[in-house]
């Protein structure tokens, strides 16, 4: 062996003893996992015996496993927690030098408010948890722009987040991806808007019910479609009609950008009734309808969905009557007769009348004579002019006029 082997060796020899001496709690080391077990990692780190990370000082996050946060060969910087020769003990923390080093990085994120990704280690109550160094907390409320009932298959997801808040004497980090999402959605929304234009018909998906309407997705943005703009006819509540996760073509009733809201239609993006109205209808058809309002003057009677006509009190019975409330109700179903059909005004006139047989005429009664009762046997003398008899001379004497002839 040379010298200068030998020197080299010395002094291999004499820096492994030093690190023997100078190593202490506290102390920062690096080195290379060599085995995974007992869900603890056994670390090389060139001292006389291997160090132990435990698997609650792997990560600030509550783990199942060591292999979730570490694999056999790769390099991690620990920091010294204990050291006992005597019992070769050496126990190291990853998590306090990811924690250490990940707060420059956090209150960075923080500053810039710029957006980064994490992945979700845990469920827990109230939200969700990642690893970013320290142990960071997204709030149930601020995962997603709507509400979430169950966040069991969160566990695994990359999420795009901001540090929403930060306090590191606490070790607190609040991430949020709402306000990114809400920040996404906000820019598409005007950009959008900018390309909408009043009367403009496109297909849109329905996001969500209300009592009052339904928000359809034109995309990317929602934009209300009302209660009365939903169809032609009477419509009760949105869900008695649609779903969420329907298809629907609307039209642009009108965009605000300044208050980021947009009306839309779905009955306008379709035929109007009064358009077919005069393909289904014509003059001198007998069809069923629905008594939808009586006034003074008739029964507007519903046809079609959109396509009302009126019943004039003269048209309504054969028989004389006051009011329409006489013989009919609202919502009650009859037959008509249409008059005359104007589409263009909107107009229809019909009948209840003309689809009912005329009752027969009753018999009209003998009008009573003005003078006194005669007996024309016993005064076969008495002139009939005088008397204004409404008889006439053949009805009462043509058996004995005869004998005359």
């Amino acid at each position: 062996m040379s010298e200068e082997t030998r020197n080299q060796e010395a002094a291999e020899n004499q820096e492994q003893l030093d690190q023997i001496v100078s190593l202490k709690k506290g102390d920062t080391v690096k080195g290379t996992i060599v085995k995974l077990e007992d869900n603890q990692a056994y670390v090389s780190i060139g001292y006389k015996y291997d160090g132990v990370i435990p698997v609650r000082e792997l990560s600030s996050v509550q783990l199942d496993n060591a292999s979730d946060a570490v694999q056999v060969g790769q390099e991690v910087e620990c920091k010294v927690v204990s050291i006992n020769d005597d019992k070769e003990s050496l126990v190291l923390s990853k998590r306090a030098i990811d924690t250490e080093n990940s707060w420059e990085e956090l209150e960075k994120h923080f500053a810039d408010q710029d957006v980064f990704e994490v992945t979700v280690a845990d469920v827990v109550k109230g939200g969700l948890v990642a690893d970013v160094g320290a142990r960071g907390f997204i709030p149930a409320s601020m995962v997603e722009r709507h509400f979430v009932e169950d966040f069991s298959d969160y566990k695994g997801r990359t999420l795009r987040v901001k540090v929403k808040e930060l306090d590191r004497e606490n070790n607190k980090v609040i991430l949020s991806q709402k306000d990114v999402l809400e920040e996404e959605f906000e820019s598409n929304k005007q950009k959008v808007m900018s390309e909408l234009q009043d009367g403009q018909v496109l297909e849109g998906t329905v996001q969500r019910l209300t009592q009052f309407g339904a928000f359809v997705d034109v995309g990317g943005v929602d934009g209300l479609v009302h209660v009365s703009e939903i169809a032609w006819s009477h419509v009760e509540k949105p869900a008695d009609v649609l779903s969420e996760g329907d298809q629907v073509r609307v039209k642009v009733l009108k965009v605000d950008p300044e208050k980021g809201k947009i009306s839309l239609s779905i009955k306008a993006a379709a035929p109007g009734p009064w358009e077919t109205a005069g393909e289904q209808f014509n003059t001198g058809d007998i069809v069923t309808g629905v008594v939808k309002r009586l006034v003074t003057f008739g029964a507007f009677v519903e046809l079609a969905p959109g396509v009302e006509g009126l019943v004039h009190i003269s048209q309504i019975s054969h028989k004389h009557i006051g009011t329409p409330q006489e013989v009919l109700k609202e919502g009650q179903e009859v037959q008509v007769k249409v008059l005359d059909i104007n589409t263009s005004e909107q107009r229809v006139s019909l009948s209840i009348k003309e689809t009912e047989e005329a009752p027969a005429q009753a018999p009209r009664a003998e009008k009573p004579s003005k003078g006194p009762k005669i007996d024309l046997k016993d005064n076969p003398n008495v002139s009939l002019n005088n008397q204004g008899m409404s008889v006439t001379l053949g009805e009462r004497f043509g058996d004995k006029l005869s004998k005359f002839k």
